[in-house]
């Protein structure tokens, strides 16, 4: 089977083709745009007109790239939430009317469990992990568990991806601020106490931000700066996804999200999947961060379960929530 998908939750419009092969996912093709604001953070509606820009070009690029005709196509997915409402539409209509046009069967999917699906897709012997999935908006530690992927842990303000960006519009870097607060942080000599709000399993960054703002405004170094938010955020991360290991009894941890790119983070998680004798798995980079292709390749595991839905009732859902799920296509 090959499957469409396209992804358009936030600041990204991706359009991925792949095709189950022997119950892995073989990427095709996977095609993103970025929309970029020239300053402050995502307006949804400029973001939308963004999408609707690029959507035509980018379905023909993967297409073409994918080696494939779009007569060739089988299904075709989108996500379906969560996400900002103005993008999420966009790609759901352009996956409508790819749907009709072509006489294929459509299907809506979750974006969280997309990034979790993709890394046991792609990445050999990745069978049952914990995830911790790091994005702008969302910050979950997620694992299956009675037929259903569970949130353990989360963010109970803003995501990992936000809190990096909001700091980074404050000093003055270009969106998205994660890869350069990476860089800078890379140099940082002298940690910063900043807090460290862990509650049970979840976790607050917003008291955190503002503090790393005050040690700014008192002309501290943005490098240590940079440096102590990584290292604070990131050890938090690490120590609820270990807490959510230990209560799963799982040995496997995966990332996913765009801050799963932070060489930083997946040193630290990797360090303490070795030190419980467990496996760490992470996708390649282009996997990590919201694309087409994850959206496709869950699109096929819940086709391919039984899984069906009608163009009419292919609505979106801004919050559509990782254990609002039933994962069928999982034992």
């Amino acid at each position: 089977m090959i499957c469409l998908g396209i992804e358009g939750t936030a600041h990204s419009i991706g359009v991925g083709v792949v095709e189950n092969v022997s119950g892995k996912c073989k990427v095709l093709s996977n095609m993103i745009k970025i929309y970029r604001p020239k300053k402050g953070g995502i307006h949804p509606r400029e973001a939308a007109n963004h999408h609707a820009l690029y959507i035509a070009d980018l379905l023909k690029e993967s297409v073409s790239k994918a080696q494939v005709d779009f007569s060739e196509v089988d299904l075709i997915s989108f996500s379906k939430g969560p996400g900002l409402g103005p993008c999420l539409r966009t790609a759901a209509t352009a996956a409508r009317a790819l749907s009709l046009s072509l006489n294929r069967p459509i299907i809506g999917v979750n974006h969280c469990v997309a990034h979790l699906e993709i890394g046991r897709g792609t990445l050999d012997d990745c069978k049952d992990p914990v995830l911790l999935y790091t994005s702008g908006a969302n910050t979950q530690v997620i694992a299956f568990a009675e037929g259903r992927y569970r949130v353990f842990g989360e963010t109970l303000d803003i995501g990992i991806g936000n809190c990096l960006d909001k700091f980074g519009r404050t000093v003055g870097l270009d969106f998205p601020c994660g890869p350069q607060i990476e860089k800078l942080a890379s140099k940082g000599k002298k940690y910063l106490e900043l807090p460290y709000s862990i509650k049970g399993m979840d976790i607050a960054f917003s008291g955190l931000l503002t503090a790393a703002e005050q040690y700014y405004k008192k002309n501290e170094s943005l490098e240590d700066i940079c440096y102590s938010m990584q290292e604070t955020t990131f050890a938090a991360l690490t120590e609820v996804t270990e807490r959510a290991m230990a209560h799963t009894e799982k040995d496997e941890v995966l990332l996913g999200g765009g801050v799963a790119s932070n060489r930083r983070l997946c040193d630290m998680v990797q360090t303490m999947a070795h030190d419980r004798d467990a496996r760490f798995f992470v996708p390649s980079k282009d996997l990590c961060i919201d694309n087409g292709a994850m959206i496709a390749w869950l699109g096929v595991l819940m086709y391919n379960s039984g899984i069906r839905m009608k163009v009419e009732n292919s609505f979106i859902d801004q919050r559509f929530r990782t254990d609002m799920v039933d994962v069928s296509w999982h034992d």
